[in-house]
């Protein structure tokens, strides 16, 4: 295809197997991955797992972000993580999501609502140990330490951001790779809302789930307090 005078070539579908394809939107639908990380996972060298990851990016299943890094930048570009877009996670036919719930109502059905709970927490500490880097540098100041989070549950496919508000300050997460299971069993919302606590300093406030059928996850987080000053 031209565009101009520059010549514009598509992926070659031809070099790009099915199989591996498959697996790539597997080790993705666990998280984020760079395509470093991906071709050491599958034996593929760097240049293999980039014709994959091209023709899915001209297909709409993946999506590149600039990773994030804190402390000083090495040189060079960025790394890239790539993610899985929504389409491709509606194409994952809720598999998953099924499979997940299934475990999930064998715990109810055997230990208890205290069980699945704790299968909640267990789920998200991988979570709360990749972010707390990322909000340790950010200081004491919940507000600060809320859009490092952001910045760290992006990274991991949240879409999140953080925004400071007249009542202190939100967490909103634009997409919930669990919605379909939490509207189901809601101790995977509280077990996260616990974690941004946690990660944040302060006691927080869930407003909205997607879970729930809202558009986004909404968490608010209260202004630090000031220690009063003493009259004299």
């Amino acid at each position: 295809m031209k565009k101009g005078a520059e010549i514009i070539e598509a992926p070659d579908q031809r070099s790009v197997h099915p199989a591996t394809r498959d697996r790539v939107i597997e080790l993705l639908a666990q998280g984020p991955a760079t395509a470093v990380e991906l071709g050491t996972v599958l034996g593929l060298s760097t240049a293999g797992i980039r014709r994959h990851l091209d023709a899915m990016l001209a297909e709409g299943l993946v999506q590149a972000r600039e990773q994030v890094r804190r402390g000083p930048r090495g040189r060079g570009r960025p790394a890239k993580v790539f993610l899985l877009t929504d389409a491709a996670r509606e194409g994952l036919g809720h598999h998953y999501d099924g499979l997940a719930a299934a475990a999930l109502r064998w715990i109810a059905e055997h230990g208890g609502p205290r069980e699945v709970a704790a299968f909640a927490a267990a789920q998200v500490a991988g979570l709360e140990e990749r972010c707390q880097t990322a909000v340790r540098d950010a200081g004491d100041d919940p507000l600060a330490r809320a859009e490092a989070l952001a910045g760290a549950l992006t990274a991991e496919g949240y879409a999140a951001s953080a925004s400071a508000i007249a009542t202190g300050g939100q967490l909103c997460q634009h997409h919930c790779p669990v919605a379909h299971v939490a509207a189901e069993f809601p101790q995977l919302c509280e077990a996260e809302t616990q974690v941004i606590s946690r990660l944040v300093g302060t006691h927080v406030q869930r407003l909205a789930t997607i879970a729930h059928g809202d558009g986004v996850c909404t968490t608010h987080i209260p202004p630090k307090v000031r220690p009063a000053v003493p009259t004299t």
